[in-house]
């Protein structure tokens, strides 16, 4: 497959945004700027075209804190694309469903009074593949089977960003469940009403208290725990998921209308649980009714599983970039319509 990357300006184009909860779509970015594999500069060679933008960085530069509006943001992409049609005939040929980004962010479903990020270009909206962290089904711009689910990542330190991963054995995790983080959503405040300080093997706290986290460390508990609840927050995207990957505790994902992330070539039942968000009152109960020979096998999934989540700082074999591209060329496959015979 090769990708040709269009063209745009510096910094909301072609420069990456390495840390921070969004930057899944920064990594992407980077590793396919240097890529030698996939991209070609010769745009007739081209299976699929790239478009290079950042919507961290366009946040950062173009979103007046506090404003609420993002019309300016939605206009410049619009600007963008005009720009791309008008000065090369690849755009025009599809109507843009040879092209695709890569963003992670959750202003792609947030609706308000100006409309969404990407509605001011009916083509952008409708046409691209689009490989989005916020992938919610239920809000009418992310499309299941056309566009792609993408993982949020929580990048701490660019320079290293596979630091600390991996887990303990079973025998060393001796917490049944663990969740810690701030109240974003809906989701969150009902898993600490019906969970918080109600038993001693389920730690589920709001944002972990200094007093626990003297003592043992975020990522600590997630490596002490079998399950480490992953809710969503203000969207049904959660770094959590990708991070009790990380730490080797098989994730629980609570989040209705979101489809987990390589759901084409992976079966997240093998090494994930799935909870319905009414059915968080039965937390407990669910996770206690799975028998320990399947929960050994989930939890050895995951670590089997892991190397397909990572960020390399390069591009390695069935790493989380090469599954994206996977995914998203799978999805232009099956828009190509080919001729009856």
């Amino acid at each position: 497959m090769s990708v040709f990357k269009s063209d745009g300006s510096r910094p909301i184009f072609h420069v990456p945004h390495l840390n921070g909860i969004y930057a899944s779509e920064g990594w992407f970015m980077r590793l396919m700027e240097g890529n030698r594999q996939f991209v070609t500069r010769d745009p007739k060679k081209a299976h699929l075209f790239y478009l290079p933008y950042s919507m961290r960085q366009l946040e950062l530069k173009l979103y007046v804190p506090g404003s609420h509006q993002i019309k300016p943001l939605a206009i410049f992409l619009r600007d963008y694309v005009n720009m791309i049609a008008g000065k090369y005939p690849f755009w025009n040929c599809t109507h843009g469903t040879d092209h695709f980004l890569v963003a992670c962010h959750d202003w792609y479903q947030i609706p308000d009074d100006l409309g969404l990020t990407l509605t001011q270009h009916e083509e952008l909206a409708n046409n691209t593949i689009k490989a989005l962290c916020n992938a919610d089904t239920s809000e009418g711009v992310f499309v299941a089977g056309k566009d792609v689910s993408l993982l949020e990542t929580n990048i701490r330190n660019p320079r290293v960003p596979l630091r600390n991963i991996g887990g303990l054995r079973v025998s060393q995790r001796p917490l049944l469940a663990f969740f810690a983080g701030r109240m974003h959503g809906r989701v969150s405040p009902i898993l600490l009403k019906y969970w918080r300080d109600k038993h001693e093997d389920m730690k589920i706290f709001g944002p972990l208290p200094s007093r626990i986290s003297r003592k043992m460390s975020y990522i600590q508990h997630m490596k002490s725990s079998k399950f480490c609840i992953c809710p969503m927050g203000y969207e049904v995207n959660s770094p959590r998921i990708i991070e009790a990957i990380y730490y080797e505790c098989v994730p629980v994902i609570i989040a209705d209308n979101f489809p987990p992330p390589l759901s084409d070539v992976l079966d997240w039942s093998k090494f994930s649980v799935i909870v319905a968000e009414k059915d968080i009152p039965k937390l407990r109960e669910i996770l206690l009714a799975i028998p320990m020979r399947r929960y050994m096998a989930m939890q050895t999934n995951v670590k089997l599983v892991k190397r397909h989540f990572l960020w390399n700082r390069r591009p390695i074999r069935y790493d989380l970039f090469h599954m994206i591209m996977h995914s998203i060329w799978l999805s232009r496959l099956s828009q190509i319509q080919i001729p009856e015979s």
